[in-house]
């Protein structure tokens, strides 16, 4: 056994062990005839840097598999990195910019030659900053979205549903980036504030027909009047008295001449503004509803911009040329320059202090705009052929799956969400225009007919001798990944991991990729292994600010989880996570808490130190040893009182439940009281308790904190295994319940003396004698078992029975008894009576003006939320103080 140094390195400890464990294959022993339990990690982008959320994800994963790794099972992580089409692709066309190139200076093939390149360079930064934050993952068999066995089953599974009828090529409307040229998902789409404008105009009405009032002209109004040159109707609703004569009616747009219809529809809404809605069907996902709903099929729709957002010829012909080349928000001044001049645009008119009159051509609005989160550049909903998996048809199995329970979701809350989205879900998407990803397996024709197949070859075969060019797309990243759970093991072949491992037991992800990964791979493993993906399903919160704001760069409030582990330690980072991951609530970042689990861990290494200075070894039984004394049976029944609270929490994924458990049982029961109450008294008997109950600690507290655990391992005796691969601790002991209560009952004794004499001002040397009156002669027992601690830990001199000394006391009662601490002589009674009251009308009086000001509702309604927080927090700790000093003043009579 070696001597434990007074303290302990974190950062060399994490290093060391990790690297050991690596080695040695711990993260995945041979277990072939054990149950099985895998999981598998959401794949970071391969361009990725940890940040707080991955720290919080993967930290609740490696959480559940080291605790299922001590309970003996197979536990399989499975890991691995995404391809990240338009990051990566993004990332190495920056390096190119750099040396003076472009992407279009290389063929295909060569540019994504550099591609690997820079994977093999530059692509592992993300996977080394998992191991810094301990995630024991089966290293040894890690995958890539681009690999050769991942790509074979993403191109199996692209043919399949395109012969299943699944999948299909179609004119939609999709987010387009102009910058990146290609369609991207939603979740690649951030929602900005910016200040825009709200312009309105006449439409002119055809043929001489007239509104009920009059007018010739039906007003419209926009944020986009840029896209007027591809209007295509006037929506107005069917119930909207002022525009019912009109329905059918044609309106001729000002600058194209266009004549198109004014449909009824439910879009429009009668509230806002004047009631009629412009319809662009071809530039707008809500007018594109509008049109096909007024019969305008999407091969119709008109198309105005190109892939970089400039303005082209509409199929009709009848864009002015002065627009055509124009980029799309040059194209919005030329419009409503134009609109003005035509007389056709309504001012906005405002008013001065004098109340005179000001026009100007647009109301200032705040506009919620959709920008490309890795281009920066505002999104355009865009006309354009790609494939689309039918979503609606493959989403009826999972939606089954949750509600028959193959599928549970944890919190169950979140069933509502995934119900109503998958009840309305929009075909999905796949393909992107890059260079970098699963290139589609599908080839053209020259009349344009493509050909589904797995290889050019067997393309080749069902055209003929027809001549064949390859689509030049790829496939969405989350089409490849929605295949992580049965792709990552063996599929398509049918591989002895692939049958062992499928279904996995659980997934751990973050609420806010439950449509874009989890719930397409519960279709995806629906539609081709037959069986749910996962049979648990949980759903953590995000990572915020300590003010709860949302984390952004722009708001510079985001915090480094490296950092953090530099600073504090990866197992103080990690119990942080898991102390603060309540179910259905967000984390807010607290260094604070952080820097107290340091102090944690630094209080579990005072604790091995003093009993290794007191002789206690690692035990050699994994039953716990036979105890006589109270204080011996009081701790083998708290361990075991601990280990059930962390099975129930962790059976039910309460990761906070299960921290707290083991840390109150370390910190308060185990270092606060047991090493308290054992001083001076380590026999043999208190040393093998000692011994075992540390180990099971160890063991309890390793999924948490597997650094400094593994290291006291290794450092306080000889051991069969490392702790990673040790047997989780069974609560099995039998539990003394009298030998619970005398300890309770000593520690509640003891704490109500402690906090009697920091109340009363007493000298903290002081030893005072104790009177007890209406004891049962099971306290007497009980005092005279425990008379040698209560001595020690109370600073009690003597102890008595009967009559109580004249002069002032403090009374503390305990269950039937009391017990009484005469004072006389050692404070001056009268003054500390002053004293407390005093500050007991001080604190009622806070707390009366507090709760005042809390329950005046202009207060709670209008003051910022932080503020009445605040308030709340200050009432509650102000009448606690208030509360203590009465029962203070209380006690002296």
């Amino acid at each position: 056994m070696t001597e434990l140094p007074k303290t302990f390195d974190p950062a060399d400890i994490e290093s060391r062990w990790y690297a050991h464990w690596e080695a040695n294959g711990l993260f995945r022993p041979a277990r072939p005839d054990a149950e099985p339990f895998t999981i598998v990690n959401p794949p970071p982008n391969v361009t990725g840097s940890l940040h707080i959320g991955h720290a919080l994800d993967n930290t609740l994963q490696d959480i559940v598999v080291r605790y299922e790794r001590l309970r003996g099972k197979d536990a399989l992580w499975v890991v691995g990195t995404d391809h990240a089409g338009i990051a990566t692709q993004m990332v190495v066309e920056r390096q190119l910019n750099a040396a003076g190139q472009k992407r279009t200076d290389f063929t295909r093939e060569d540019f994504i030659a550099k591609v690997w390149e820079w994977k093999a360079e530059s692509g592992g930064a993300i996977t080394r900053q998992l191991r810094r934050l301990g995630c024991s993952m089966d290293w040894a068999n890690e995958r890539f979205t681009m690999d050769e066995g991942f790509s074979k089953a993403v191109v199996k599974v692209f043919v399949e549903l395109h012969k299943r009828g699944l999948l299909y090529r179609d004119k939609r409307l999709v987010n387009w980036d102009p910058h990146f040229r290609s369609a991207i998902s939603d979740l690649e789409v951030e929602t900005k504030e910016t200040q825009g404008g709200f312009w309105r105009f006449r439409y002119p009405l055809a043929d001489g027909v007239t509104l009920t009032d009059g007018s010739d002209h039906i007003v419209v109004a926009t944020t986009r009047p840029e896209t007027m040159l591809a209007d295509m109707a006037v929506a107005v609703h069917p119930d909207d008295p002022r525009y019912r004569d009109v329905i059918g009616k044609d309106i001729l747009q000002p600058i194209t001449g266009r004549r198109f219809k004014v449909v009824a529809d439910e879009h429009a809404d009668p509230e806002l503004g004047s009631g009629a809605v412009k319809i662009t069907p071809g530039h707008d996902f809500n007018d594109f509803e509008v049109g096909r709903r007024a019969g305008i099929a999407a091969s119709q729709m008109l198309n105005m911009f190109d892939a970089d957002a400039k303005v082209i010829q509409t199929a009709d012909g009848l864009v002015p040329d002065a627009y055509l080349g124009l980029d799309r928000f040059d194209a919005r001044k030329a419009v409503v320059e134009e609109m003005k001049a035509l007389g056709f645009l309504v001012p906005h008119i405002t008013k001065t202090r004098e109340g005179e009159d000001v026009a100007a051509d647009f109301e200032p609005r705040t506009i919620q705009t959709p920008y490309g989160d890795r281009s920066g550049v505002v999104i355009e909903p865009w006309l354009t052929d790609q494939w689309y998996v039918d979503a609606e048809k493959l989403a009826v199995a999972p939606m089954q799956a949750v509600r028959d329970g193959r599928i549970e979701i944890v919190p169950k809350s979140w069933e509502k969400t995934f119900f109503n989205w998958m009840e309305n879900i929009q075909p999905w998407c796949v393909s992107r225009q890059l260079w970098w990803g699963h290139q589609i397996p599908a080839w053209y024709d020259e009349d344009g007919h493509p050909y589904v197949a797995e290889s050019e070859e067997e393309a080749q075969s069902q055209a003929g001798n027809k001549k064949l060019t390859r689509d030049p797309d790829v496939l969405d990243t989350w089409f490849s990944s929605a295949l992580w759970p049965f792709g990552t093991l063996g599929w398509p072949e049918q591989t002895e991991l692939l049958q062992r491992h499928y279904p996995n037991d659980l997934l751990i992800s973050g609420f806010d990729i439950l449509f874009f990964w989890d719930a397409r791979m519960a279709m995806q493993g629906l539609e081709f292994m037959g069986d749910v993906p996962w049979r648990k399903l949980y759903l953590h919160g995000l990572v915020r600010a300590a003010d709860g704001q949302k984390m952004s760069k722009s708001k510079g409030n985001v915090v480094d989880p490296l950092g953090l582990i530099d600073r504090f330690g990866a197992d103080a980072l990690r119990f942080f996570m898991a102390a603060m991951e309540s179910q259905g609530r967000d984390v807010k970042m607290d260094e604070k808490r952080v820097e107290g689990y340091r102090n944690f861990a630094t209080k579990l290494w005072n604790a091995a130190r003093f009993l290794q200075s007191n002789g206690v070894t690692a035990s050699t039984s994994h039953e716990a040893p036979h105890a006589e004394l109270p204080v011996n049976r009081w701790i083998v029944a708290e361990t075991v009182a601990t280990v059930q609270a962390i099975d129930l929490a962790m059976a039910d994924l309460r990761f906070d439940a299960a921290a707290n458990a083991i840390y109150h049982f370390v910190w308060d029961q185990f270092c606060d009281w047991y090493i308290e109450l054992t001083k001076g008294a380590m026999d043999d008997e208190t040393r093998a308790v000692a011994g075992w109950a540390f180990d099971q600690i160890l063991v309890m507290l390793h999924p948490f904190m597997p650094f400094i655990t593994e290291e006291l391992w290794s450092l306080t005796g000889t051991r069969e295994s490392a702790l990673i691969v040790a047997r989780w601790p069974q609560a099995l002991a039998a539990v003394d319940s009298d030998a619970q209560a005398e300890i309770d009952w000593l520690i509640r004794l003891v704490s109500a003396i402690r906090t009697a004499r920091t109340e009363l001002n007493v000298p903290p040397g002081a030893r005072l004698p104790m009177v007890v009156r209406d004891a049962t002669e099971e306290t007497h027992r009980r005092l005279d078992r425990q008379g040698t601690a209560l001595a020690r830990l109370g600073r009690v001199e003597s102890l008595s029975f009967g009559d109580v000394p004249a002069g002032g006391a403090a009374q503390i009662v305990i269950d039937e008894a009391t017990f009484i601490l005469p004072l006389e002589g050692v404070i001056d009674i009268a003054a500390e009576k002053v004293r407390l009251a005093r500050a007991l009308a001080a604190a009622e009086k806070e707390r009366d003006s507090l709760g005042g000001r809390l329950s005046n509702p202009s207060f709670v309604e209008k003051a910022k939320p932080e503020a009445v927080a605040k308030a709340r927090e200050d009432h509650a700790e102000k009448s606690a103080e208030a509360e203590r000093l009465k029962a203070a003043l209380d006690r002296l009579g």
